[in-house]
């Protein structure tokens, strides 16, 4: 089973003066952590409402500092259900953003057909069919081997 897994992360960004600046400098800072590792993330901004339904600007600017909302999607190939590739995402991404909150907002099944075409544009490569995560992974000893 192939997923398409949309994680949300809270990028901090400091010193700047509009919402607009601060998503800028969020999106370039979280591609220089993801790349060139994980190039195949693709990076959008999140979406926000209020309690009344408005729709907010994705980041938040107080004395110069900035919380900016963006969505980070990844495919995960080979797979057993959702959870697995929810997991393998967040591990992926969790391991080169640092510090930065993650929230699985959704998993979706791909079919083959869309995952066959992304694999021949360049998306992860190191897959392995019995675990969905990439052979740089390790030998799976390490505190996520229980999932």
């Amino acid at each position: 089973m192939d997923c398409r897994v949309v994680v949300e992360a809270a990028v901090p960004v400091y010193d700047v003066e509009t919402a607009d600046e601060a998503v800028r400098i969020a999106i370039s800072k979280t591609g220089e952590m993801l790349n060139p590792d994980l190039n195949y993330v693709e990076i959008d901004t999140g979406t926000r409402t209020s309690p009344s339904g408005e729709r907010l600007d994705p980041a938040f600017v107080a004395a110069d500092e900035a919380l900016v909302a963006l969505e980070l999607q990844m495919d995960v190939f080979n797979v057993d259900r959702g959870e697995h590739a929810s997991r393998v995402a967040r591990k992926e991404i969790g391991k080169r953003l640092r510090n930065i909150p993650l929230k699985v907002l959704s998993v979706t099944e791909i079919d083959s057909e869309v995952s066959d075409r992304t694999e021949e544009s360049g998306a992860p490569e190191g897959i392995s069919e019995s675990d969905g995560v990439g052979s740089d992974a390790g030998d799976g000893a390490g505190e996520d081997a229980g999932y």
